[in-house]
């Protein structure tokens, strides 16, 4: 388990900084959760950014009567500052999410929302100032296109065929204008390490690059 002063130190981190480090410590795509957008507080808002555990659900069509059913609605049981991931059947036009979801996700402390999938009331999620990233939008809402299933349970994102990324309940996510990672709770201590290390060596990159020395020496030197 992480440790809190860990955490905190992650936290500080950009989604480029986090997904290099998880590159080099064997982590498929480095965590990158490609095709994500942000939408909320606002489009591509380079001021916000979302962190924080991971509570998984995983929704299923509606069709399905085979699959469980949770005990409560999904949006009821999201724990006080955790990042909800939807997992939404692939192929659908509906969304899965809607203003209401987050109206409840806000009063319970949720970190923000992340949706392999659709959402919708795009104004309402913006006016509630909740952080909110998507595949995409839609004008339909859930009912008779999807439900949900499980509830923290692991999940598997994919954005090409083959392309997976698992998500495991209790991960920490960060997101930002750049885009979406996830970051492996056993990994997070390393991926701290490593990024505070690239910092430093970038910062020093900056200074080098503004004083006037070119990138190709300058790279080769602090970059090892």
């Amino acid at each position: 388990m992480a440790q809190p002063e860990t955490i905190n130190a992650l936290r500080k981190f950009a989604s480029c900084d986090v997904g290099d480090a998880l590159v080099k410590l064997g982590v498929p795509n480095g965590g990158y959760l490609s095709g994500l957008k942000m939408f909320s507080p606002g489009i591509m808002c380079t001021k916000s950014k979302l962190f924080g555990p991971v509570y998984t659900v995983k929704m299923v069509r509606d069709s399905d009567k085979a699959s469980p059913t949770p005990p409560k609605h999904f949006v009821d049981a999201i724990p006080k500052d955790s990042v909800v991931f939807i997992s939404q059947p692939k192929g659908l036009v509906s969304a899965c999410w809607g203003g209401l979801m987050s109206t409840r996700a806000k009063v319970l402390g949720a970190a923000g929302v992340v949706i392999d999938g659709r959402f919708r009331d795009l104004a309402e999620h913006q006016e509630l100032d909740i952080k909110l990233f998507a595949r995409d939008i839609s004008i339909l809402g859930s009912a008779s296109f999807t439900r949900s299933s499980e509830l923290n349970v692991p999940v598997t994102y994919c954005s090409e065929p083959g392309d997976a990324v698992i998500i495991q309940p209790g991960d920490f996510l960060v997101g930002d204008a750049d885009g979406v990672v996830v970051v492996p709770v056993e990994k997070v201590e390393k991926c701290v390490k490593l990024c505070q290390e690239r910092y430093e060596i970038d910062e020093e990159t900056r200074k080098c690059l503004e004083n006037g020395e070119e990138m190709g020496p300058t790279i080769k030197r602090l970059r090892k």
